[in-house]
């Protein structure tokens, strides 16, 4: 793989506190976010209907998206305005509410003149199970990484800077998430802990090269940040391209659209975790750290 040509860049102009200042802040807002929307809805992410239960109806109809949503909000059953997404044809839209009531459901598209193609309903102990077991999956994904870091490098302040990283390069999509409206889903959390995979890969590369490899601190963090960089932004190209084509402008497909969002998103925000804030906790360890 060709590497890109990456600005030697002079982190010798900047303190640690200032390299670390634009991750905190970023972080420290993402947080804010998430509290907020836990205060307002009683989770820090939406969860979909994979998570709290709920029927998912695929409908042929010349109505609106808004004439679909009056008329499934208006049933007893519907708590909230349903979602309405289109598909690739313009007149097969599909409709999600976190009602299990398909009889009630069907009945009132039918008697609406809609044309049911599916009907799709996930339990709301079904969806409780899967939240569960996406979130033993995301601490049970993040605490083996943590082990395995402290492992491989068993001193605390670069061991530390890549479990922040990963910590931020998590967080900081979920708060975009919210602000997106992308729900929680099955395929979300998968992208999330695909994220985890690929933060821990390129913090793992810089620690390497500072703490293990010949040459300087300013050496070996530029020949990191090369490798690094070449490879987080060819996976951004190919997770951005993956989003546009299966976008409801081309293929339609919500899912591959949300992932590929998520992991750009999370892949942008690890360039500025590893090459700013680990580098500023890695340089204070060498310099101050180690002789105290």
């Amino acid at each position: 793989m060709a590497a890109l040509d990456v600005p030697v860049g002079d982190y010798s102009r900047y303190t640690d506190r200032q390299l670390a200042a634009i991750p905190l802040v970023v972080l420290v807002l993402a947080l804010c976010v998430l509290g907020g929307w836990f205060l307002m809805t009683g989770a820090p992410v939406t969860p979909g209907i994979e998570f709290t239960g709920g029927t998912e109806l695929q409908i042929t109809t010349g109505e609106s998206q808004a004439q679909i949503r009056d008329t499934f909000a208006a049933l007893p059953a519907v708590d909230g305005r349903p979602t309405v997404t289109p598909t690739a044809d313009d007149n097969t839209l599909i409709v999600t509410t976190q009602s299990t009531d398909t009889d009630a459901l069907t009945s009132a598209a039918e008697s609406a003149g809609y044309r049911v193609e599916s009907v799709q309903a996930t339990s709301a102990n079904f969806g409780s199970g899967a939240q569960q077991t996406g979130l033993i999956g995301l601490v049970v994904a993040f605490a083996g990484m943590a082990i395995l870091v402290f492992a491989m490098f068993r001193t605390f302040v670069p061991s530390i800077a890549v479990i922040a990283s990963a910590f931020s390069d998590i967080v900081v999509p979920l708060a975009l998430m919210d602000l997106l409206g992308i729900k929680l889903s099955l395929g979300t959390v998968a992208a999330l802990l695909m994220l985890i995979g690929y933060s821990v890969d390129s913090d793992i590369l810089l620690n390497n090269h500072v703490l293990r490899r010949r040459g300087d601190f300013y050496e070996s963090t530029y020949r990191a940040r090369r490798t690094g960089i070449t490879m987080t932004v060819t996976s951004i190209a190919a997770m951005a391209v993956m989003a546009v084509v299966a976008s409801k402008y081309v293929f339609n497909i919500p899912l591959l659209t949300e992932v590929g969002t998520i992991l750009v998103m999370g892949l942008v925000v690890d360039l500025m975790n590893t090459y700013l804030l680990n580098v500023s906790l890695l340089r204070w360890y060498k310099y101050e750290g180690v002789s105290r």
